[in-house]
Formats: C-alpha cells, structure tokens, sequence
C-alpha cells in the first residue's frame, strides 16, 4: 500500500527527464541558457562548462544600458532553460523576460544588495566590478543550473566553488595593490565603479552619473577639475565603450593623463575575460594612484 504512490512519481520523472532531452537536443546536447550581458555570460559559461551553451543578448562591443532585442532574441529567452539577467539594468531584457521566461528568469540582484545610484534615484547596477559580490551571484547562479539540470548538479556546484575560490583570490591581489596607495581618488568618465571603490577603500569622482551617455554640464567639468587639481590628481579614466573627449578635456584642463578602466560591461578583445580585464584595470589603478 505504502509503495503505490511511487508510480505516479516515476512517471513525472520520466516525462521532466524526456523534456530535457527535448531542450538539449534543440542546443546541440547542452542546456539553452540566455545572459543578459557580458559578467553574465562569464559566469554562467564559467559554471555550466561544457554541459550549456550561452547566449549573450548583448553583442560584443555594444552598450548595455539600452539594449533593444531582435525577434530572434526573444525567440531565444523563450528557448531558454535559464534566462540569467539583472533587473533594472535592461528595461528590453526585464520586459521579455517576464513575457516569455518568466519562471525561468533569475534576477542576480536577489544575490547581493544593490547601492543607490550617485544620482538618488533608482540603483548603480555594476556590482561585478566588486569581486566578492561576484562570488555570491556565482554561488547563487550555480544553484540555479543545479535546480535546472540536476542529473548534472555536482558537476555546477563544484564549478561554482572553483569560480567563487578564483575571485575572492581576485579580491585578495586587489586589497594588497591598493591598500597603500598614496592617492585614495578615482576620476571617472562616468560613476560605474562605486562598488570597487568601496571595497578597496577609494573615492570615486565621476564626470557624469551611472548613465554613460550622459552631458556633464559646464559646472560639473570645473567641479572635476577642481576636486582632480586637489588630490593631484594624475590620471583621468575613460572606458572602452565610451567616447574619451570629456576625459580628455578635464586631463588637459588639470595638466593630467588618460588611461582605460573597463567596467566591463562588454568585451572588446575576444581574447579577454573577466580576469583578464579585471587584472588589467588593477595595474591601471595602482599606476594612477602611485601605488607602492
């Protein structure tokens, strides 16, 4: 009597077993999973290996913040197993999601605590550029491909593990390159790195707000420049996504450099990763802020 309610539970699993052979089949034999963008895409190819296959709704090179998605995009979030995003970040991204992917989609600001924006009002959505934060989207989007293949559970957990491991040594190279840096300042072409400089314990002044589309205003220039002449300061950062006149203006202004520092929004290089710009923009730093 007891072992008669064990038909029913094996049939169920046999049919969710069938559909996922169904999505796998439609993806080349790995899990559809769709990233909204770049630091996205990094952790969830990161930690579903050979076992997804990932698409990035944001092309290489493109701004982020004002994403439009093609009929095939959405056609993709449909497809998806998981839909990886951020919410607030991509208005297209949030509304196709809730359409079409809705119990799918995983919003990795349930991950972490998000900061206002410099502006106050709504949130500063680049929380990836804080190592650790990124540790614990990583742990949370490695539960989600557990909860979504989980004849392959192990195999994500103990990616994830690896991945989390790797950026907290991350964190650990930025604390000790910038722990003793005689300038404390960042100047900024636009306000993307608050959850670095926080932190690593710097200040960031930016030129224009999270919008890095952005005018400054007359006013707002002299104000850079006034605060970059005050800490003497020596390198004024741009981004690679983003015009650097207005950078260029100010260094010229206060007599100082321009550098990149990548918020990594978007890869450029098609050699480059996370890491790999992550350590790039800490050599950056430690040049600018005089670091021993």
């Amino acid at each position: 009597m007891m072992r008669r309610p064990l038909i029913p539970l094996l049939v169920l699993a046999a049919v969710a077993a069938l559909a996922g052979c169904a999505t796998r089949a439609s993806a080349g034999g790995r899990l559809p999973i769709v990233a909204a963008f770049y630091p996205l895409q990094f952790v969830s190819e990161r930690i579903g290996g050979d076992l997804v296959r990932v698409t990035n709704l944001t092309k290489p090179g493109a701004e982020p913040h004002d994403v439009e998605l093609s009929p095939r995009q959405v056609a993709q979030i449909s497809d998806a197993k998981l839909a990886v995003y951020l919410h607030g970040f991509q208005p297209a991204v949030d509304d196709a999601i809730k359409q079409n992917a809705k119990t799918r989609g995983y919003d990795v600001s349930a991950a972490v605590t998000l900061v206002k924006s410099s502006e106050g009002h709504g949130t500063d959505p680049h929380v990836w550029l804080d190592p650790i934060r990124l540790a614990a989207i990583a742990d949370a989007v490695g539960q989600k491909l557990s909860d979504a293949d989980p004849a392959h559970a192990a195999d994500y957990r103990a990616r994830a593990a690896t991945l989390h491991r790797q950026l907290t040594e991350l964190d650990g190279q930025f604390g000790a390159a910038l722990a003793d840096c005689p300038r404390r300042e960042l100047v900024t072409s636009h306000t993307a790195f608050h959850y670095l400089a926080d932190r690593y314990h710097l200040t960031q002044i930016g030129i224009t707000g999270v919008d890095p589309e952005a005018e400054p205003s007359p006013r707002r220039l002299a104000e850079v420049a006034a605060d970059a002449r005050a800490h003497g300061t020596t390198t004024i950062f741009f981004e690679t996504l983003v015009s650097p006149k207005v950078a260029e203006t100010i260094a010229r202004e206060v007599g100082a450099k321009t550098a990149v520092l990548d918020p990594l929004e978007g890869l450029t290089d098609p050699h480059a990763d996370y890491f790999s710009v992550m350590r790039s923009n800490l050599a950056a730093l430690t040049t600018a802020l005089g670091c021993s």
